[in-house]
């Protein structure tokens, strides 16, 4: 079997001893920006826990980024008034900005969560809002402000509203995780005695398509979120393996052996018109569709594992890695400017980064076992698989390899990441 076509079988083997019935991350940081910009998140004004879990959040966030470094901020008064805010004592604790803000009760039950964001040098507020919210939706607008902080500060959008998608094995069961992009809020969306692998988020988060081995036979699933209903994509003969959804969600290309080897087919998102893509004899998986409608995948058609691309109505393929031997499962950014890929050398697998303009590539992991890597929307950061002091993780690392974070579930083993959407 070619050394990249057994992968993600072999994962299945590595993935995981046991898992709770929610298997929430935590997020370590291990490495941050060159430069980061020194931000206070002063405790949020209000009568309750809610108010400090607000401020925590927001900070937790920010700090995430690796971009932002978070002040201390113990004994900073609890106040969303920008004249209560000690300018000088900020200075001298060394931060260039201050969030400030309350909550309070509001109309229909609801809370009013307001937020400053101000610049300490100049003593004036950079931006500002006021939500009313229930009180289950407290945490998704923590991460909302701090998605405004960070991009009034960065001038990049922040991911902290998004959604992951991870696989988690138990004793006898695997499951599809969705959860907020801080490890919270962790919901089983399918449960499996059987493998799950290779989830894949819909362009608008409402969907995920994935493969089960459910029948003893790798099937590709799309499946609502919201809802739990789900549909088999395509009753073919032999395998289905490593969805990919279309730019506009209409379409899902697939790696498929139901003509023999495997190659690529694409079918509408409901598994109509499902047409053979590929037909080079070789082994070609793992496709992943870019922004401007071209498809990247894997192939070994020149010998060895490569990446390849072709146009997402066929054609003919164009070779686009030549560094290195055995290069796989591409991923491209949200921009369409660059894609990130497992490199392995040697023993090793290791994540990289290549340039489209320039072709220069970048390695930004060190292995051994790196696996499975996704964007986050705003093509700043990398999720992918892992392995920590002998266990499955899920670790991320930024665009330029500067911020690395750990993220794993307390006596679980976690894997096949896919970082979501942008919400609309």
């Amino acid at each position: 079997m070619n050394s990249f076509s057994f992968r993600s079988l072999a994962l299945l083997g590595m993935l995981l001893v046991s898992v709770a019935a929610r298997a929430q991350l935590t997020i370590d940081i291990v490495g941050v920006g060159a430069q980061q910009i020194p931000v206070a998140v002063a405790g949020f004004a209000g009568s309750d826990a809610s108010a400090q879990q607000m401020s925590a959040v927001i900070e937790a966030d920010l700090a995430r980024s690796g971009l932002i470094k978070t002040v201390n901020s113990n004994g900073l008064p609890k106040s969303g008034d920008i004249s209560a805010i000690p300018f000088s004592e900020l200075k001298t604790r060394g931060a260039d900005a201050t969030v400030i803000g309350s909550l309070a009760p509001a109309a229909n039950g609801l809370i009013a969560v307001s937020f400053r964001l101000v610049d300490v040098p100049k003593q004036e507020q950079l931006t500002g809002l006021v939500f009313n919210v229930a009180d289950k939706d407290l945490r998704a607008t923590a991460h909302r402000i701090a998605d405004i902080v960070y991009e009034r500060l960065t001038g990049e959008k922040g991911v902290f509203s998004t959604r992951l998608a991870y696989v988690a094995k138990s004793p006898g069961r695997f499951q599809l995780i969705v959860a907020d992009s801080d490890g919270f809020n962790a919901i089983p969306v399918v449960n499996s005695v059987e493998p799950i692998i290779s989830p894949s988020w819909s362009p608008d988060g409402s969907r995920l398509a994935y493969v089960s081995f459910e029948g003893r036979k790798p099937s590709v699933y799309v499946q609502n979120v919201s809802t739990g209903q789900r549909a088999l994509l395509t009753r073919a003969s032999g395998n289905q393996s490593a969805p990919a959804w279309s730019p506009n969600g209409d379409r899902i290309v697939f790696a498929s052996s139901q003509a023999g080897g495997t190659q690529l087919f694409v079918a509408g998102a409901d598994g109509s018109n499902a047409t053979r893509l590929t037909n080079s004899g070789a082994i070609d998986t793992a496709p992943n569709w870019a922004p401007d409608g071209r498809i990247y995948f894997m192939s070994d058609r020149g010998g060895s594992p490569q990446i390849y691309r072709i146009s997402g109505d066929g054609g003919n393929a164009e070779r686009v890695t030549f560094e290195g031997n055995d290069n796989a499962n591409p991923r491209v950014a949200a921009d369409g400017k660059s894609m990130v890929f497992v490199k392995r050398e040697g023993s090793r697998y290791m994540l990289a980064v290549q340039d489209f303009a320039s072709r220069q590539v970048q390695v930004l992991t060190q292995g051994p076992v790196d696996e499975s890597p996704s964007f986050a929307p705003n093509g700043k950061l990398i999720v992918y698989a892992s392995v920590y002091n002998g266990k499955g993780i899920l670790a991320a690392v930024s665009a330029d390899g500067r911020v690395k974070q750990r993220l794993g579930a307390s006596n679980a083993d976690v894997r096949e990441p896919a970082w979501g959407p942008l919400p609309k």
